[in-house]
């Protein structure tokens, strides 16, 4: 269904899924992304992602079912309440120069699939991420990804960009700044909160 539909990611999660990824720079990272189809009649479709939930710095624990059904209840229930749900997954290699989807990612987004049909998966491109990062491009660190008729999880386009795109221009200009600030190390992902439940999952404090 990806070729029906673009893909709009808000400020607030893009920053988050690549602040995650800055924090664990030698580990694959992942995590959901949450937000809602905007007009299933328009077309294309268009879903927004509003915010992203770091899961996981770990990604070799996410296979497992429960795990990632509790982490799934629990962000659906949190969001539920706003109108959005799991549209998604985002994963980020642990390698610089590994620009491959990994069979753990498709597992996942085969597994959103499930509840959310226009579900996308992004990986995050650490060249690019890089680059942003010093100030040296505006293009986006993700690239994306939708489950196609035979049920494989394709790249979009060349690069994904005419189904992709960032809803705040200044996006990246505004990530280079939090990453100034290392505010990449206050990232908490799921893996944190179950080592100690005092840190929240939900960062609200983060981007504030």
């Amino acid at each position: 269904m990806g070729v029906e539909c673009r893909y709009e990611i808000a400020q607030a999660a893009y920053v988050k899924l690549a602040l995650h990824a800055l924090k664990h720079p030698s580990a694959a990272v992942n995590g959901l992304l949450v937000g809602r189809l905007l007009d299933s009649a328009a077309s294309p479709a268009v879903v927004s992602v509003v915010d992203a939930v770091p899961l996981s710095h770990q990604p070799h624990h996410l296979p497992l079912l429960p795990t990632l059904e509790l982490a799934l209840t629990l962000v659906e229930d949190h969001f539920a309440a706003q109108g959005l749900a799991v549209v998604g997954y985002y994963h980020a290699n642990a390698r610089r120069d590994d620009a491959e989807l990994p069979a753990v990612a498709k597992r996942v987004g085969d597994h959103i699939f499930r509840y959310f049909p226009r579900a996308a998966v992004l990986l995050l491109d650490n060249e690019k991420l890089e680059k942003v990062v010093k100030g040296n491009s505006r293009d986006a660190v993700v690239q994306l990804y939708t489950r196609d008729s035979s049920k494989s999880w394709r790249q979009a386009g060349s690069d994904g960009s005419s189904q992709l795109s960032l809803k705040e221009p200044s996006t990246n200009v505004v990530l280079a700044d939090h990453v100034t600030t290392k505010k990449w190390q206050q990232v908490v992902d799921f893996d944190d909160h179950l080592d100690d439940i005092s840190k929240d999952w939900l960062n609200p404090s983060l981007l504030g």
